[in-house]
């Protein structure tokens, strides 16, 4: 039974969600929010205080809470928002949920391995856990629901039935199987919008405020990846998807982004369904097996003087050749591989390169006064997370202020 629903919902996602197609559809909707970023830092550096603070990684996470929001919900808020497009307390604390979920997501639990514990919560991790799924469920449900009766005709309803497809969640409300019934109950859609949102909250976020801070501690880089934009794309409009393929550099620093500064210590775990091989490692049957993200990416039999962050190392030795996001031989773990690859590779790509050309191309980048760089780049105790968020000045440097008010 099991077996069945997850092929059942594979399948949803990979030819419903995930497509080609679906992805150009929500195309306009991924723009919105990208301006919407650009809208917003601008704005705080145009604020009454004038010091062009900003918070990178509250702007990043938002970014990527908006991003995924939009094409899932059709709205960038959950409440009443704010006119300079920034968070307001519903989407900060809808984020913090969701980080919270994955905090304990890649967490060791004794339980785990002990079931017969699981009752005495001995880390506290299902309290924690079942609180930060309480938050998400507070905002998600009600939408979900309401769509659902809109769709459905059941329960009633505040408003008119759809007449065409506006997000993801009118997709998955709509479909119906061979035998014309609702394909998806409504718990599936919940589960189902749930993973998605955990899927693609933290990734970037987390890539783009480690690169800024070790790029802000290495000017050149910083100058090189401006330069690539001024060339690819100009002053005159705003990065956009389709100039992705043109900045191998802009790529190349959220690769080693993901390559040095992991996401998390770990892959989720998986387990050997039978005896296997691999790279000449007998794995029995039934073993949990886990791969150091961290052990990966920082390997020095793989990578030259692997703690220094050098995009070029991903580049040709003429400084060319094609770069992405995937790693397909391992070498560190971005979307992974396989039949077990993230489906969702292209999304996530276009959701990293987007946020790393639109804050290198709209601003300026520099440590408050008195500092010679990050000085702290250490990782939290708990997670890889950068043990100080990254609070740093920004200037707009495009001379069309039109560009900033999209």
């Amino acid at each position: 039974m099991w077996g069945e629903q997850w092929k059942k919902m594979k399948k949803v996602l990979a030819s419903e969600v995930l497509s080609p197609a679906r992805f150009k559809w929500l195309t306009n909707k991924r723009m919105e929010e990208a301006d919407n970023l650009v809208r917003y830092i601008y704005n705080q550096c145009k604020a009454e205080s004038g010091e062009g603070l900003i918070n990178v990684r509250v702007a990043s996470r938002q970014y990527s809470g908006n991003f995924i929001r939009k094409m899932i919900f059709n709205k960038r808020y959950f409440g009443e928002g704010r006119e300079d497009g920034g968070p307001g307390k519903e989407e900060l604390e809808h984020v913090d949920a969701l980080y919270g979920v994955l905090s304990k997501m890649y967490a060791f639990c004794v339980s785990d391995y002990l079931p017969w514990l699981r009752r005495f919560d001995l880390n506290g991790h299902e309290k924690a856990v079942n609180a930060a799924i309480g938050v998400v469920n507070k905002y998600h449900d009600p939408i979900i629901e309401e769509r659902i009766r809109r769709w459905r005709g059941v329960g009633g309803g505040s408003l008119p039935p759809p007449r065409e497809l506006e997000d993801l969640l009118d997709v998955l409300v709509s479909l119906r199987g061979e035998d014309g019934k609702w394909l998806l109950s409504e718990e599936e859609i919940k589960a189902q919008i749930a993973e998605i949102m955990y899927a693609t909250i933290d990734n970037s976020a987390q890539a783009l405020e480690w690169a800024l801070a070790e790029m802000l501690n290495q000017p050149h880089l910083l100058e090189k990846a401006t330069a690539e934009i001024d060339r690819v794309v100009g002053k005159h409009r705003l990065v956009d998807e389709s100039d992705m393929p043109n900045l191998t550099y802009i790529t190349a620093c959220a690769r080693e982004a993901l390559r040095l500064h992991p996401v998390a210590p770990f892959n989720l775990p998986h387990v050997a369904m039978s005896d296997a091989t691999v790279a000449g490692y007998t794995i029995p049957k039934g073993s949990h097996v886990l791969l150091s993200r961290v052990g990966l990416g920082r390997n020095p039999d793989v990578w030259d003087d692997p703690m220094k962050f050098d995009p070029g190392r991903h580049l040709g030795e003429d400084g060319s050749g094609e770069v992405d996001l995937t790693e397909t031989e391992l070498r560190f773990i971005s979307f992974s591989t396989g039949r077990r690859g993230c489906m969702g590779v292209q999304l996530g790509t276009a959701m990293t390169l987007v946020l790393f050309g639109r804050m290198i191309q709209g601003f300026e980048w520099s440590v408050p006064s008195g500092m010679d760089g990050v000085v702290d780049l250490s990782e939290e105790k708990s997670s890889l997370f950068l043990a100080k968020e990254l609070v740093v000045h920004a200037r707009p440097r495009l001379d069309d202020v039109g560009l900033y008010m999209k």
